[in-house]
């Protein structure tokens, strides 16, 4: 099997992806321009062609577009081309992928579970390169103190907040609207 790519609307705009023969090669999430989306996937690989996915990957997709529409699939058992990666940014991968929608990590978590507490920097790149945001929820891991950091897709930290704010993830000890427990309704037998 070669390798091919798709592009799909999600609740976030038109999101992309690449694969080939050992799974998902990257994940392309909106860009701003029109076709820049097309552009950018065209750029990263080459050798693609622009196709009707296999259905594994097809499935993918639609599972991506059940998390961006507020769905809770962790997505990792979606196949990755790991291949294409250092071991490094490897290990960093596998242990973000288990941070479930909702919840958060740091950096320095990150380094810690890797038997590497000083690597935070080191963690902060591996997840800039991460080709495969969202199967990979590079954006699930935060600084130390609650803050955004930063996130390499198009808008940036916004982009980063419009996703956990999505998977309604608590980022600090302050209470939201989907912590409280009310309801607008009437009582009952009014």
């Amino acid at each position: 099997m070669g390798q091919g790519f798709m592009l799909f609307e999600t609740a976030i705009g038109r999101c992309g992806l690449a694969w080939g023969a050992g799974g998902l090669l990257g994940v392309q999430l909106p860009e701003t321009a029109p076709g820049a989306a097309w552009a950018r996937l065209r750029k990263r690989y080459p050798d693609a062609v622009e196709t009707a996915p296999p259905v594994e990957v097809d499935e993918a997709a639609d599972r991506i577009i059940d998390l961006l529409a507020g769905g809770r699939d962790d997505l990792s058992d979606v196949a990755l081309d790991l291949t294409v990666v250092q071991p490094f940014n490897r290990r960093v991968y596998e242990i973000a992928r288990a941070i479930r929608p909702g919840e958060t990590s740091t950096y320095g978590q990150v380094a810690k579970a890797m038997g590497e507490p000083g690597a935070m920097r080191a963690v902060g790149k591996a997840l800039g390169e991460n080709p495969w945001p969202i199967v990979v929820p590079c954006h699930r891991v935060l600084g130390a103190d609650g803050r955004m950091g930063g996130f390499s897709a198009d808008g940036g930290a916004t982009t980063k907040a419009r996703l956990l704010t999505i998977e309604r993830a608590r980022i600090t000890d302050v209470p939201t609207l989907f912590d409280m427990d009310f309801s607008v309704a009437p009582p009952k037998g009014r």
